[in-house]
């Protein structure tokens, strides 16, 4: 068990070292589109790479959501066969989302073992992402 400190301590030499191994300027929230965001998410039992569509009004969001669900063969087919769907996705405040994710189970940010593998995994992960929405960002913004 660690404690805050030491968790806190993690997570940022964690984040330090993948800017380090990695740097580049990631989309995350510049998408262009105010609610879009990409993030990268890695806690004690998974990482993700995740799409929210975080507007607080609903018919924004489901709008956006709609045009997504118009994309998802294409996302699965050609960028990212392990994508998963969920229009209804409650973040730990309670906020509920609709979000796209990819999934890397069995790592954790205390370990640093597997570090190297999450890493390289937000990478590629990511990189298709976000060519995805390069790809699609004209057809999302309408």
């Amino acid at each position: 068990m660690f404690s805050k400190e030491e968790s806190k301590r993690l997570r940022q030499e964690f984040w330090t070292a993948f800017g380090k191994s990695f740097p580049r300027k990631w989309t995350l929230y510049n998408t262009g589109i105010r609610d879009l965001n990409f993030k990268f998410h890695f806690d004690t039992k998974k990482a993700l790479v995740a799409l929210d569509v975080e507007s607080n009004d609903l018919e924004e969001r489901i709008k956006y959501w709609e045009r997504l669900e118009s994309l998802k063969a294409v996302l699965k087919e050609s960028y990212l066969p392990e994508a998963v769907y969920d229009d209804s996705y409650f973040l730990e405040n309670g906020k509920e989302i609709s979000r796209i994710y990819v999934l890397k189970e069995n790592v954790s940010i205390h370990n640093k073992n597997t570090w190297q593998e999450t890493m390289v995994f937000f990478v590629e992960t990511m990189n298709k992402f976000e060519e995805f929405f390069d790809d699609f960002k004209e057809f999302l913004k309408k």
